[in-house]
């Protein structure tokens, strides 16, 4: 089917043709009626013949030409484009579509510069032209002038994340539908993404028998960044292909743009993927902000740092002196090797009271308390204004604790406690139930093997179900947990040693502390009554990856999201 080599960009203004009649009747000028002149005997020579004349009626020939300026203003203001021959290939509007992720970042100006250059040239040779850029919202796609084309062109800027190109393959499939003689010019990053081959495979369908240009580099050159999942400070260096680009530097910023740590990085022959750790001090790791690729200005270049990734001091005091029990034994050991993966542990020394004291004095962020009975008034005050002010406890049950236990526990407790053979006894060890969705524990898996033999039992009331992160399987409470103040106060009903559970021998215990933990720290950064809220941008990044404030689209996110990246909800700190 042959298009029309004229084409609108604003037909509706061809509208106004319509009102070229009543133009006609305004510029139709009736003349003044004729002068009445006095007949003076001495004057009727002199006054005979009139200087100036005014015709009966507007000339046709005036008439016209103001019409015609009418209509050609109207046929002005539609944006008119002639094809000179649509038929041709190559010649009829042009579709460009440009993929603006952060893959595309790296070489953004050299990418700008061939697009506009290809737009001017479709302007000069007055094809019409279309422009679509996969970041952005899927709209339907229409032809504008080149004004506005080449103006778009020029404010369009990397997006921050990788485009979702298939959500515009409909409105693509429209604008083709419609106008059949148009050409398809990508853009391409050379990067698949996240829809892979699909999208260049439903543009070929979409396209039919056209030609669709595809211009891309041979072998990408953009560099991406990822935390690891290893509680160290670890990065992975990412590239799509072996491109040339087989080393670097990475760096860790602090909150004021400060660089605290550099790292350089090596890819082996052939490999995409190579590993940076950093080896700092915790001091100076919980400094860290952002860990970026230097001079790559990209968002999928940069790494941020949240409370997660700080490596917290833990510290430890047990009410089991380490001269009366096998080292195998203590609370103490199992405590410290669940932690020390993502924790740095600190003991304090002497008694249970000084060891307290010398803990908070080092501001501990956690402090674990394993078989630790009635603290004295000194202590217990101490704590509790550590726990007020934002600090983390967490203790672990034992025959100290069964036996009296103060306020510092997040339910009231019964004296003594439930184990094999007792008056309060089961017949068989229990086993855990799955964790609930308002847990923190949620999404963990719950082994099998796992088994309770003895446990400290809570006394039930109201507040009991929304203080329990674990139950077992007969609906008793295996850890509570309590906000108070700004901080928590978290109780697991068993001891840290496999005397009362295998619980301490499993890797459960692990991802429980991690837990815990990662809770407490967050909790400690929001208002009790903001906890479980869906969390706002803060501040996110750009397609550069520079900070900047949130865009109007963007929305909030709950706390546990882990999708990826999108206009919705860019990267950044919420």
């Amino acid at each position: 089917m042959m298009g029309l080599p004229l084409i609108f960009t604003a037909p509706l203004v061809l509208a106004g043709l319509l009102a070229l009649p009543a133009i006609w009747l305004l510029l139709r000028i009736t003349p003044p009626s004729p002068k009445r002149i006095a007949f003076p005997p001495l004057r009727i020579f002199r006054d005979l013949a009139a200087r100036n004349e005014t015709p009966a009626r507007t000339p046709w020939w005036l008439l016209l030409i103001r019409l015609a300026i009418c209509a050609f203003l109207i046929l002005a203001c539609a944006g008119p484009l002639w094809n000179s021959s649509p038929g041709e290939r190559g010649s009829g509007p042009l579709l460009v579509v440009i993929d603006n992720g952060f893959t595309a970042a790296h070489d953004w100006r050299e990418r700008h510069d061939f697009a506009l250059e290809k737009v001017q040239d479709a302007v000069r040779s007055n094809r019409a032209v279309a422009l679509l850029a996969l970041s952005d919202a899927p709209l339907p796609i229409e032809l504008e002038s080149p004004d506005k084309i080449i103006a778009r062109l020029q404010g369009l800027k990397p997006a921050s994340y990788l485009p979702d190109r298939s959500a515009h393959l409909p409105a693509i499939q429209a604008f083709l539908d419609r106008i059949p003689d148009a050409g398809v010019l990508w853009i391409s990053d050379g990067i698949a993404g996240a829809d892979g081959d699909d999208f260049a495979e439903h543009l070929a369908e979409a396209a039919g028998a056209r030609t669709v240009n595809v211009v891309r580099k041979e072998n990408s050159e953009a560099l991406g960044l990822t935390m690891t999942s290893d509680g160290n400070l670890s990065v992975r260096v990412l590239r799509a292909v072996p491109n040339g680009r087989d080393g670097g530097t990475v760096r860790i910023l602090d909150t004021r743009g400060q660089p605290v740590a550099e790292a350089p990085f090596q890819f082996a022959a052939g490999a995409a993927v190579t590993e940076v750790a950093f080896d700092i001090p915790t001091e100076l790791r919980n400094t860290a902000a952002r860990i970026d690729i230097v001079g790559e200005n990209s968002a999928g270049a940069v790494a941020l740092v949240d409370e997660r990734n700080k490596r917290r001091t833990v510290g430890i005091v047990s009410g089991v002196t380490i001269d009366q029990s096998q080292p195998l034994l203590s609370p103490v050991y199992y405590v410290a090797r669940a932690l020390q993966p993502f924790a740095d542990i600190r003991y304090g020394r002497g008694g249970i009271s000084d060891a307290i004291a010398e803990l908070l004095d080092q501001k501990t962020g956690v402090l674990v308390l394993a078989d630790v009975g009635t603290l004295d008034e000194k202590t217990h005050d101490a704590v509790a204004r550590y726990v007020e002010n934002g600090g983390l406890l967490i203790r672990f049950a034992g025959t100290r604790l069964a036996a009296g236990t103060d306020d510092l526990v997040p339910v009231k407790l019964r004296q003594g406690d439930r184990n094999l053979g007792s008056a309060l006894s089961w017949s068989e060890p229990k086993k855990l139930t799955p964790f609930a969705p308002d847990s923190p524990f949620f999404g963990l898996a719950v082994p099998q093997e796992v088994t309770i033999r003895r446990q400290i039992l809570a006394e039930p009331d109201s507040n009991l179900a929304s203080r329990t992160w674990a139950s077992l399987e007969d609906g008793t409470p295996l850890v509570t947990a309590e906000r108070r103040g700004n901080g928590t106060i978290v109780l697991f009903h068993v001891t840290a040693t496999p005397t009362w559970s295998n619980l301490p021998l499993s890797g459960l215990l692990v991802d429980m502390l991690r837990r815990t933990i990662a809770y407490g720290q967050s909790s400690a950064a929001a208002p009790a009554d903001k906890i479980g809220l869906p969390l706002a941008p803060r501040i996110v990044l750009d397609g550069y990856g520079v900070f900047s404030a949130p865009p109007a689209t963007s929305r909030a996110v709950p706390a546990d999201y882990a999708e990826r990246a999108s206009r919705l909800s860019p990267p950044g700190f919420y």
